[in-house]
């Protein structure tokens, strides 16, 4: 619905394997074009991009043949879950002309906009230090989540940190914990619920910290990251609780400084959108807000982060320019993760993360 009311759209289409569900929603919300396959949409002339939302087994394959098609291509994350498929991406990229995003929620949510500014205004100092982690339970979900290597769902926790600072990751060291059901292991051959890693990054002798848990952990979902500066400090520990920023004043007396804290509230960034999708970035948009349909809800999930996305998509094509995440920018945030269960399962070998672009 975000890309049905950008006011730079003129048409959108929906397609899904699932006959019964594509027309449930293309009744439910409109949409007169409909598609059984990706084939379908890639063959039939009408479309100028296509956005995955796919098992993310398929997404590198899927966004090849986009790209290949001469359309361009948004994609959920992870882009990729191999080092090939990351490559085969921005090659796909590069010979076709056509745009590549990775749809990474992470670097749009209100709290990470709220950083962001402050960052670049100079605030924080130095930066000193970064963490990021992301639990999430995943039984009974669809079964190619089952035993999934925590670090190949990753971008969520590792994009904050290298989009803030302007970094990327040149080498992890990862260590595997816990102990997963012997069937869990059977799909992937992952023995860990829980990956925890350190990576090295490109400057300023920075540091980053991230941990990712998929199964065999009682810890409802949180998406977070910790932005630690010589002048101010950023700390975003629960998902349904306020952030808190820690500030230097003055230069104290005895010992250590004085570092006060406070509580923030971030606001939605409605003012960097168009006015007709400003509102998708909180959860009571909807076409009938006495019964909002849960894909309505989730416009405003991820803390406010879809129509950034959106948004940012559709105005690289228009403007004819790269989007921020583009495909080297997505394979260099996917990267880690995969280099990450890499070193986990050579006991936390140092690995180094291929440079893309």
């Amino acid at each position: 619905m975000i890309y049905r009311d950008h006011p730079d759209v003129e048409d959108v289409g929906i397609c899904d394997l699932d006959e019964k569900l594509l027309n449930g929603y293309g009744q439910l919300f409109g949409f007169e074009r409909r598609h059984a396959s990706l084939n379908e949409v890639l063959e039939c002339g009408y479309y100028d991009a296509v956005h995955l939302v796919t098992p993310i087994h398929s997404h590198a394959s899927m966004s090849v043949d986009v790209l290949n098609a001469g359309l361009h291509c948004a994609c959920t994350v992870p882009a990729a879950t191999t080092i090939d498929e990351l490559h085969a991406i921005v090659k796909a990229q590069r010979t076709s002309g056509k745009n590549y995003m990775m749809m990474e929620t992470a670097v749009y949510t209100r709290q990470f906009l709220y950083v962001q500014e402050r960052y670049a205004r100079g605030e924080f100092g130095r930066i000193q230090f970064l963490e990021g982690s992301h639990y999430q339970d995943m039984e009974n979900w669809p079964a190619y989540w089952m035993g999934l290597p925590p670090m190949h769902y990753a971008t969520h926790a590792i994009a904050p940190l290298l989009a803030l600072t302007g970094t990327r990751a040149v080498k992890v060291h990862c260590f595997g914990s816990g102990v997963m059901r012997e069937e869990l292991q059977q799909q992937y051959g992952n023995p860990f619920p829980v990956e925890t890693a350190i990576f090295q990054l490109d400057k300023d002798e920075l540091s980053a910290e991230v941990t990712r848990s998929l199964f065999h952990v009682a810890r409802s979902y949180i998406e977070n990251f910790q932005v630690y500066g010589e002048q101010r400090s950023f700390e975003w520990h629960m998902e349904e609780d306020a952030p808190v920023i820690f500030a230097v004043e003055g230069e104290g007396r005895g010992r250590g400084r004085n570092i006060r804290h406070d509580v923030i509230h971030a606001q939605d960034r409605q003012d960097l959108l168009p006015a007709a999708i400003a509102g998708y970035t909180n959860e009571h948009t909807g076409f009938d807000p006495a019964n909002p349909h849960q894909s309505v809800k989730q416009g405003g999930g991820h803390h406010g982060s879809h129509p950034h996305m959106v948004h940012e998509f559709i105005g690289s094509i228009r403007d004819n320019r790269k989007p921020w995440i583009d495909a080297v920018t997505a394979a260099n945030w996917t990267a880690p993760g995969i280099c990450a269960h890499e070193s986990a399962l050579r006991g936390g070998a140092e690995i180094i993360v291929p440079l893309f672009g």
